[in-house]
């Protein structure tokens, strides 16, 4: 199984903690990382774009010419898609771009995308997230004690209103509980720092 320090704020080690074999030392399954995360980011797609059809242009109720005896083609509505200005044959419709996602897939998804960051290095553990105070430029120099640059992902088991209030206003910092991590978050960010009883939980959750 393998083992990670457990740190606490000030970047002291002061314990070690043993991770699952099956959650975070399992095979990586790019495909399903890949069907992880575009699930997700289609879940964001808001879906609302429109065209107008030639039943929702205003106007084209007469008709422009009579049928025979012009000399031109026929028309029945200046409104029609041949014409400038009129409907938009099979244009896009507001739709939901969601689809379900088979929880196994979600999970598998979750085991690999762990396991890449603690293969990479990128998996911290702190003993808690305990502040004094809601303050953001003490929370922003925890962070740089941590050794944590670009993005970071902070994982904890229950809400922390003072590091929530710390870390909101930080860029590149997301605050997710454990149970609303997704294969997108932990990818997207360099760095992901849990707290101890959040990778256990994760431990056990995902086994």
């Amino acid at each position: 199984m393998p083992k990670v320090d457990v740190i606490d704020l000030e970047n002291n080690v002061v314990g070690e903690i043993e991770l699952a074999d099956a959650v975070f030392s399992s095979e990586v399954n790019r495909a399903l990382l890949y069907q992880a995360v575009h699930h997700y980011r289609n879940e964001l797609r808001s879906g609302t774009h429109k065209t107008k059809g030639r039943g929702e242009i205003r106007g084209g109720g007469r008709k422009p010419w009579r049928q025979k005896g012009t000399g031109r083609a026929r028309a029945g509505s200046n409104r029609s898609p041949l014409w400038r200005g009129g409907g938009t044959v099979h244009g896009p419709q507001p739709r939901s771009y969601g689809y379900h996602l088979p929880r196994k897939m979600l999970v598998g998804a979750l085991r690999s995308a762990l396991s890449v960051k603690l293969a990479d290095g990128a998996l911290k553990v702190v003993k808690n997230f305990d502040l004094a105070a809601p303050k953001t430029k003490e929370f922003s120099g925890v962070l740089d004690r941590l050794g944590v640059e670009a993005t970071v992902l902070l994982v904890n088991n229950g809400e922390n209103d003072k590091l929530m209030l710390s870390s909101r206003n930080i860029p590149g910092v997301t605050l997710l509980e454990s149970r609303d991590v997704h294969p997108y978050h932990l990818l997207r960010c360099k760095t992901v720092i849990f707290s101890e009883a959040a990778v256990q939980h994760c431990s056990e959750v995902l086994k």
